[in-house]
């Protein structure tokens, strides 16, 4: 085999990115990855994942019963001035830290023959009709197949004009921030705690620390000075319980990690003749119910059918037109769900409100949670 020719072009090396390329590699597929970090590294992210995951990620060669990770079964939810809603979480889940996740899946990636390159910046991919091209600063690959897996923004993205900041009229632009802390949690809780403007989500991960992590609104910081301590002292900490934890957690970080100029505009499952996987995908707000597992579901749909086309029995426009179907059938119902309770969070009137009727009416509760997850693949 040419190095520079492959069966699928994987760009991005999250989850979605890292679980494609092992399942294609497992089918007996030349695949080439291209990330342009360096493992591991830490990421932005809740670092919950719903049980409908477990089985596909001890499938495909993660021991998870062996790694002693938080198991997580039930959820409690906070409005601004503190009243709280705690629930039991029917499918649960389990807490760990992308670092140690992402790196277990690079390894796993390597040992299974996926070429990967990090520091590798892709540039611009192109078709000639019969094969893409992927160029970066030092090289340019061809595949058969190229997937677009480099999360909620990249240079390929400006490049397409797709959903720039601003770019989509009366869109709010948001802030992630998220922190490693030391904390005396329950580890088998999941909390959401709500303040103006955003939400907070705390869990127990591996190594017996919490992610502590954040989404806001951009406006909310700039009217803080642009400054995160500044804005969870006079936001954040309005709410008792992020008061407490904030005053208590021992921060394991110098500094968070941020990420900004996020928006959840919808975007197109295909684009260019690229599947997109993962959060490349758009509108998968936080709140859809667990982005991760969604990005490995997308991973599990897009594996199958791609390994159709490249044995002859689906064509490419089959090829595009059932993953744009599949990914619809998947998810629409859940980014619906998002949809309808992202407006809420953030809301002081309204999300007092809605605990309030969760409170007297803890079935609708339930059902609301029960429509964020999904069933095992």
């Amino acid at each position: 085999m040419n190095e520079s020719q492959f069966d699928c072009a994987i760009v991005g090396g999250g989850l979605a990115g890292l679980c494609l390329a092992i399942q294609l590699a497992d089918k007996g597929r030349e695949v080439i990855l291209l990330e342009k970090e360096e493992y591991p590294f830490h990421k932005v992210c809740g670092e919950y994942i719903s049980n409908e995951s477990y089985s596909f990620l001890e499938r495909i060669g993660l021991p998870l019963t062996t790694m002693n990770l938080p198991d997580i079964t039930e959820v409690k939810i906070s409005s601004p001035n503190g009243k709280s809603l705690t629930r039991k979480l029917d499918t649960g889940g389990f807490g760990i830290s992308r670092y140690t996740l992402d790196a277990l899946l690079f390894e796993l990636a390597k040992k299974k023959g996926v070429v990967v390159w990090q520091n590798a910046q892709v540039n611009e991919v192109v078709s000639d009709g019969d094969s893409f091209v992927l160029r970066t600063g030092r090289k340019e690959y061809r595949a058969k197949i190229v997937c677009g897996a480099y999360g909620k923004r990249s240079l390929l993205d400006r490049k397409a004009g797709r959903h720039l900041p601003g770019a989509i009229p009366g869109a709010l632009n948001y802030l992630a921030v998220k922190y490693h802390v030391k904390l005396d949690f329950p580890p088998n809780r999941i909390e959401l705690h709500n303040f103006k403007g955003g939400y907070c989500g705390i869990s127990k991960v591996d190594g017996d620390k919490c992610c502590l992590c954040y989404l806001t609104n951009a406006e909310i910081l700039r009217e803080n000075g642009n400054t995160i301590k500044l804005m969870e002292q006079n936001v954040l900490m309005q709410n008792p319980h992020l008061k407490a934890y904030f005053s208590e957690a021992v921060f394991l970080n110098e500094r968070p990690l941020t990420i900004s100029q996020i928006t959840f505009g919808k975007k197109s499952p295909v684009e260019q003749g690229m599947l997109m996987i993962g959060d490349s995908a758009g509108t998968v707000t936080p709140l859809c119910g667990n982005g991760m597992s969604m990005a490995m579901r997308a991973s599990f749909i897009a594996s199958n059918l791609i390994d159709g086309y490249l044995d002859g029995r689906i064509t490419f426009a089959q090829l595009t037109f059932l993953y744009k179907k599949e990914w619809h059938n998947s998810f629409s119902s859940r980014i619906r769900t998002g949809s309808l309770i992202q407006p809420l969070f953030g809301k002081k009137i309204l999300t007092n409100m809605a605990i309030g009727l969760f409170r007297a009416i803890p079935w609708a509760a339930d059902k609301v949670i029960s429509a964020t997850h999904g069933q095992p693949f």
